[in-house]
Formats: structure tokens, C-alpha cells, sequence
């Protein structure tokens, strides 16, 4: 497992907001998986082809949402969570790509607009995945995935790897299954998915030589849960916009947008800088990378989606009693995205993270009682136990920046006060240990 070691209370989220850790000390010599030398290349960043790249997916992201506010029973769900995998790995195949290469160049610019065509074609095709466009969809799928393979295909060895499953094994069973009925149909496209999933792990030795970028790789997947946020907004707005907006709709829309802006707090102020943190400094960006953001983000996004789908069917008509369907999709969708914290929390520093998992059980627990209450109030109590955890995570995070400022003080005379002839000697892992390391890691901020 890769961590930076546990992480006292309030050293998770926002890492970098009070200064960040010393990486744990390593043998003379060794470094960790992943990383280069000193004289590692500078940061990378997000280009405009990666950018134009994630408008497709915002359009894909809307048609998988339409797909489960058509049928969002349990089978519905599953079916819509079968067709959401290959359009996040075709895009975590993109990005991937783009984070190990130089991607801002003609030839790879080209490759990376001809992999959104695919994703384009693949959204086309959601709405009717499981009428007379399965086909289409394992096409532009296994399109995708020869793109990115091709453009990859210098690197000895390539096939042998995640890329080669999506060529060889998963592409192919997407379109094989599209020729099915419906419920094989399902049966096929999960094998596929689990297949695309499962290919890090399988691989996980293979992959070991792969020098990440860790600056690019959280800014990726945080524009991409960006997205799955928009897609909230558009179910708040798409709804309200069909309405004569009396007081209850405009108190509806009010309680929606406070839960999507609380989940946005929850990530883009709470967890961001934690994540970016954690993969710098992992013993294996690999592990990191593959369990933080490609699977850990998975569930943020579609926990995102199912909300989105929940306003869809709340704020349209706030006074009727919402039906255990769209209830789980609201409050389901809220507890899977606090859940999903407490795991990445876990891969990141081996740490609980206490208040949001109290959150999530808060939530799952008031979800049966509010199948019998109005649309309205089932809004505004998941707004108010949002805005709780938010205001209780605020705090905790100042205490722990005010907590961490002694030790960084007297960390800073102790080097002040250092003879010359000392100061030479002195290692970073030296002043880790006079700032009080050895009684566990300086507070670098966060919450829980």
C-alpha cells in the first residue's frame, strides 16, 4: 500500500494549506515507484485539446443521467452503471495517455480529437444502449480504445497491458453484446466493465515502471467530477425551467443548489489539495493513482449523477411525496459520495474519516423516512445535514491550522539557532524530527 504514513486528525484535506510533510525517510538510494530522479520534469498541465476533450464527456454525462431518469429502479440503475463505465474508462484512458505523454503535439492533439468523436458517437448512442444502438456503443468504444492505442503504440509492450484489454477484450465484448437481448445484453457489457476495471490490478507489475505526473493527474479527475457537478445544476435548472416557480419551487431550487454546492465544498475545498498531496509524495503513485482517482472517482461521479437525477425528480414538484426510487437516488447518491471519502481517505493516510461517515450514516439512516414526506423536505433536511458537516469540517480545520503553527514556529528557530557547520548537515528528515515528527506527523490541515 502506498501512503505518506497515518496522518494525525485534521491531516488529510487541504494539504498544502498549512505546508506539507516531509516524505517518511527511505534507504539511501531508494525512491518511490514511479517517481523520477532529482531533476524530475517540471509540473504538468491541463491542455486546451484535453480541455475541449471534456465537453464531449459533459454531453455524455447528460445522456447517461436521461438514461437512469427513464428507468431508475434497481435494474435501471445497474443497467445505466453498465453503460457509465466504458464512457469514464474511455476518458481515464485519455487522460492517462495524456499524463504519461506529451499530448501537445499535431499528431496527438489529432489523436486525442479523434477519441472524442468516439466519446461523442458512444453518448449518441446512450438513450438507446439497450434498443437498437448497442451496437453503436461497443463500436465507438472499441474505436476509442484502438485510438489510444495507436497513439501509444512506441511504447514496447503496450498491448500487454490495460490499453491491449480494451482492444482485445473488452471493446470486443461491447459490440458482441449489443447483438443480444436485453438482459444478456447487460450480462456481456458488465463482464466488459469489470474486465476495463480489474485490468490495473491484473497488471499492477507491469505498470510499475510508469512515471505519473502528479500535478496533471488530480487535475484531471477534479475536472471531470467538475463535470458530474454540472450535471446537478442542469437537473435543478431543467426542472425549475418547466415550472411556474411559486415560493416552493424557488425553496426547492434553493435547498438543491445549497446540496450540490455542499458536495462541491466537500471535495474542491476538503479533499483537493489532500489528493494532489497524497500522490506526490505516495511510495507508489501506481497504487495511487489507480485506487484514489480511477477507482475512487468512478464513485464520486456516478454518486453525483444519481443526485442530479434526484433533483430531476424533486424539484419539478416539491409538494408530492417522493417514491423509494428517486429517494434513493437523492440520499443514496449523498451517502455513496461521503462513503467514497472514508475509502480514498483510507488509501491515502490509513486514516478514518470520522465526521463524513457519520454524515453518510446520517443520511442512508433518514433516507426511509423520507419516502413518506414531501419532495420539499427531504431537499432541505439533506441541504441542512450538508451545510452541518461542511460548518463542522470548517472548524476542525482551523483548529488544526492553529494547532500546527507552534510546532512550524519552533521548527523554524530550531533552524534559526543551528550553527553554521550544523546547518550543513542538516536533512530534511533531520528537521521533520525537530519539528516533532518522532511524536507523530505535523499537522498539515484538513478535516477529521
Amino acid at each position: 500500500m502506498s501512503t505518506t504514513g497515518e496522518l494525525p486528525v485534521g491531516a488529510e484535506e487541504s494539504a498544502v494549506r498549512t505546508g506539507e510533510r516531509s516524505e517518511k525517510r527511505r534507504p539511501a538510494g531508494r525512491q518511490p515507484e514511479g517517481k523520477q530522479q532529482a531533476g524530475e520534469a517540471p509540473q504538468k498541465r491541463v491542455t486546451w485539446a484535453e480541455l475541449y476533450f471534456d465537453l464531449i464527456f459533459v454531453f455524455a454525462i447528460t445522456q447517461v443521467s436521461g438514461l437512469l431518469h427513464h428507468r431508475h429502479d434497481p435494474l435501471g440503475i445497474v443497467q445505466a452503471l453498465v453503460v457509465f463505465v466504458p464512457v469514464y474508462w474511455c476518458w481515464v484512458g485519455t487522460t492517462v495517455q495524456a499524463n504519461i505523454r506529451d499530448v501537445d503535439t499535431p499528431r496527438d492533439r489529432l489523436g486525442i480529437l479523434a477519441v472524442g468523436f468516439t466519446g461523442l458517437v458512444m453518448a449518441l448512442a446512450v438513450p438507446g444502449a439497450y434498443g437498437n444502438r448497442g451496437v453503436l456503443l461497443g463500436a465507438g468504444y472499441w474505436a476509442a480504445r484502438v485510438v489510444l492505442l495507436l497513439l501509444l503504440a512506441r511504447i514496447p509492450g503496450v498491448w500487454r497491458g490495460p490499453y491491449g484489454v480494451g482492444v482485445l477484450v473488452s471493446g470486443p465484448l461491447l459490440v458482441a453484446g449489443g447483438l443480444l437481448p436485453e438482459g444478456p445484453r447487460v450480462c456481456l457489457w458488465a463482464l466488459a466493465a469489470l474486465c476495463d476495471l480489474s485490468g490495473p490490478v491484473v497488471f499492477r507489475r507491469k505498470l510499475a515502471a510508469v512515471a505519473y505526473h502528479p500535478s496533471h493527474m488530480p487535475e484531471r479527475f477534479a475536472l471531470f467530477l467538475l463535470v458530474a457537478l454540472g450535471e446537478s445544476i442542469v437537473g435543478i435548472g431543467a426542472s425549475a425551467a418547466a415550472v411556474r416557480l411559486d415560493a416552493a419551487e424557488l425553496v426547492a431550487v434553493t435547498a438543491a443548489f445549497i446540496i450540490s454546492a455542499g458536495l462541491w465544498w466537500q471535495y474542491f475545498v476538503f479533499a483537493a489539495d489532500a489528493m494532489r498531496h497524497a500522490v506526490t509524495v505516495a511510495d507508489s503513485r501506481r497504487d495511487m493513482v489507480r485506487r484514489v482517482f480511477q477507482y475512487g472517482h468512478l464513485a464520486l461521479a456516478a454518486a453525483v449523477i444519481a443526485v442530479a437525477v434526484g433533483f430531476g425528480e424533486t424539484v419539478a414538484d416539491p409538494r408530492r411525496a417522493l417514491g423509494a426510487a428517486s429517494v434513493g437516488l437523492l440520499y443514496g447518491g449523498c451517502g455513496l459520495y461521503l462513503l467514497t471519502f472514508g475509502y480514498t481517505r483510507w488509501m491515502m493516510f490509513r486514516s478514518v474519516a470520522t465526521t463524513r461517515i457519520v454524515a453518510a450514516a446520517v443520511v442512508l439512516a433518514l433516507a426511509p423516512a423520507m419516502v413518506r414526506w414531501p419532495a420539499l423536505a427531504a431537499l432541505v433536511t439533506l441541504a441542512v445535514v450538508l451545510v452541518v458537516l461542511n460548518v463542522v469540517e470548517h472548524r476542525r480545520v482551523n483548529a488544526a491550522s492553529a494547532a500546527a503553527e507552534p510546532v512550524g514556529e519552533a521548527a523554524g528557530e530550531a533552524v534559526r539557532e543551528t550553527p553554521p557547520e550544523a546547518a550543513r548537515k542538516t536533512t530534511p528528515e533531520a528537521v521533520g524530527e525537530s519539528s516533532g515528527e518522532a511524536a507523530g506527523a505535523p499537522v498539515v490541515g484538513g478535516p477529521v
